[in-house]
């Protein structure tokens, strides 16, 4: 008897484990899937028409088309890890790079700010936002402000 208790408890906390499908949230997957498809957006708009990082009166020269090509790059590298760690399941790898995500757009809304681009500061500082909230409820028990989150 006590070892079929053992067993079903042990087996319900399986069940629950972070690595078991179906353990993100639905609402947390679509933040991260809509934060991954912002990235990508913003890399293609820097590969394909990077006039609209600037203002309208700067000049495109090579040293935007450089800058431009290493905001691709970046935002490409983080659309991809964002969904391939969704897919697999890696809660906590997902988490940390959801912190770095959120981090990132919260110096750029910064740098927005400095720039007086007014007009999109707010939207990328609720992305951030809304970043560092989802990967603080996905790792529930060990959010990133907390020591622990980061030790082994």
């Amino acid at each position: 008897m006590a070892q079929n208790v053992v067993q079903h408890s042990s087996q319900a906390l399986q069940s629950k484990s972070p690595g078991q499908p179906g353990s993100i949230a639905w609402w947390l997957r679509i933040v991260v899937l809509f934060g991954a498809f912002l990235c990508a957006m913003g890399a293609i708009i820097a590969i394909v028409h990077p006039a609209m990082l600037v203002s309208p009166h700067d000049e495109i020269n090579g040293a935007v088309h450089i800058y431009a090509g290493y905001l691709a790059s970046r935002n490409l590298a983080l659309a991809f890890m964002l969904v391939t760690l969704l897919v697999m399941n890696a809660k906590r790898a997902l988490a940390n790079l959801m912190v770095i995500v959120g981090f990132i757009q919260l110096l750029d809304t910064c740098m927005d700010l400095i720039e007086a681009r007014w007009a999109v500061a707010p939207g990328v500082f609720v992305f951030g936002i809304v970043f560092l909230i989802a990967a603080a409820q996905l790792s529930n028990s060990q959010p990133f402000w907390k020591r622990a989150a980061w030790g082994n």
